[in-house]
């Protein structure tokens, strides 16, 4: 065993090497996005009613399942804009 031990998520589960936050990012985002965005949507349409946590979870699952895919092919066109407008050479300010 190395002397160097990978960083823990929880018990003996290590976390991804850095290489993956570019996949990590967007799916976490779009989980959040699609969450948020699906649940404000149903709550202006059908109003709370006892089945409205299964309805938004159902909902939920079709938006992510189309907004990871979205988000990681407009990720590259977004950081283009992006450049448009910020320099991106300069470090990155907290």
């Amino acid at each position: 065993m190395d002397s160097q031990q990978r960083p823990m998520i929880l018990g003996k589960i290590p976390k991804l090497p850095g290489k993956w936050a570019f996949i990590i990012i967007p799916f976490i985002l779009s989980c959040l996005m699609s969450g948020i965005i699906s649940m404000i949507n149903l709550l202006r349409t059908v109003g709370w009613n006892d089945d409205f946590v299964e309805l938004w979870l159902h909902n939920w699952m079709l938006s992510w399942m189309f907004a990871f895919p979205i988000v990681l092919l407009l990720l590259p066109v977004v950081r283009r804009l992006t450049a448009l407008f910020v320099d991106m050479k300069g470090p990155p300010s907290a």
